[in-house]
């Protein structure tokens, strides 16, 4: 995509090859996105959000969205039993994206003592396809990191596999009563070149490590101890063989946590397995801000879903001080994927002007949320974003 002076492209979908299964398909007269606001501070970041996007898409003549609104989540399960409606799920197959804000709270669990929140979100994935989570971790001018070496910046993005690993036993695990549990991690070849695939696709499109601009995908994995990763980095390795451009590495998840803390500025597209990616995600945002600054996108052959990727802080909700530009980012990489799905370059200069909103704000310092140093409210930040659009 078109990148912003001085930033990274977030990603793009692959273009349409007889590998990837992504196609570009008509652009649609409305872009029909179902919202889901979810639980403690959800709703909020989402009311914040929904303004900006309203206001980013009226600057852009001949774009029309129309957001639906849907209910999922651990409110939704303490009211109806169910977490995820099959109504609702309906809804999100048949829309252009979906829009999920923070979902699940600590108290509400089912009989086994589990909480609600993965019904939701492992139900989605499955349901709508989405093997690809992409999560990027890019330090903003104006952002304090907890690092002192970040002189050469911090842009990169880590690519989970989102269909498979660990999270493929999710309601699948055996328990032998008291005594025992066990959950299996599940490598297929079919799902590693598909997401490996799309990470380096991805890094054919950014432009490349902060550190000396050169394009690279690294293999994070535990293959030195488990077979299923020793077959996850022997097909990484045989993808990699067809982007001779793309230099490929591989590194252990247990030293990546110390890389990304130590040098971050050498990485530029992770790719791993979905429970790694799950945590490692999480460390990528603390070293740029925080989860306040954390965007996500989960994508699949023919859907989309965006969500921030904090928590649904409970104890913050309803007071007006929950930071929005997570979920406003998430939006923006909606319809950065509504540009390249329909090549639109309607969508594409919503999503730009948006970031772009976002990095005014952040690097001016006036209009900063609690969780950066700031004392601006929630609603407050989404009208500094506004007035920067």
């Amino acid at each position: 995509m078109d990148a912003l002076p001085n930033e990274t492209p977030v990603f793009k979908v692959a273009e349409p090859t007889a590998s990837s299964g992504l196609d570009v398909v008509s652009l649609p007269k409305t872009y029909r996105i179902v919202t889901l606001k979810g639980d403690g501070i959800g709703p909020e970041v989402m009311d914040a959000a929904m303004c900006v996007v309203r206001a980013a898409a009226t600057q852009i003549a001949s774009l029309s969205i129309n957001l639906v609104e849907r209910e999922a989540g651990a409110e939704t399960h303490r009211r109806t039993g169910v977490a995820l409606p099959q109504a609702v799920l309906d809804d999100c197959l048949a829309a252009d994206a979906v829009l999920l804000s923070a979902i699940g709270l600590p108290e509400v669990r089912n009989p086994d003592g589990t909480e609600v929140q993965p019904e939701v979100m492992v139900g989605l994935r499955r349901a709508l396809g989405l093997f690809a989570a992409v999560r990027p971790i890019r330090l903003y001018p104006g952002v304090s990191s907890p690092l002192r070496l970040t002189e050469r910046g911090i842009d990169l993005v880590i690519v989970r596999e989102n269909l498979e690993g660990l999270f493929a036993s999710f309601g699948r695990g055996k328990v032998e009563g008291d005594a025992s549990a066990t959950d299996t991690i599940v490598v297929t070849r079919a799902g590693t070149e598909r997401i490996v695939d799309f990470a380096f696709r991805l890094a054919c499109r950014r432009h490349g490590r902060p550190l000396d601009g050169r394009r690279s995908v690294t293999c994070v994995d535990k293959a030195n101890v488990f077979r299923s990763f020793a077959l996850f980095r022997r097909v990484f390795f045989e993808v990699a063989s067809h982007y001779p451009q793309v230099t490929a590495e591989a590194a252990y998840v247990d030293a990546m946590s110390l890389h990304l803390v130590q040098c971050p500025s050498h990485f530029d597209v992770l790719v791993m397995e979905n429970q790694f990616g799950d945590i490692l995600s999480d460390l990528g945002a603390a070293i740029v801000g925080g989860l306040g600054l954390a965007p996500s996108a989960e994508i699949g052959q023919r859907h989309g879903l965006f969500q921030p990727s904090h928590g649904t802080a409970p104890q913050l909700a309803g007071k007006n001080v929950a930071n929005p530009l997570a979920m406003i980012l998430s939006a923006a990489m909606m319809f950065e994927w509504f540009a390249d799905r329909h090549d639109d370059p309607r969508a594409r200069s919503v999503a730009e002007r948006i970031r772009a909103a976002v990095e005014r704000v952040l690097a001016g310092g006036r209009h900063l949320p609690a969780d950066l140093g700031g004392q601006t409210g929630t609603h407050g930040v989404a009208e500094a974003v506004i007035d920067e659009l």
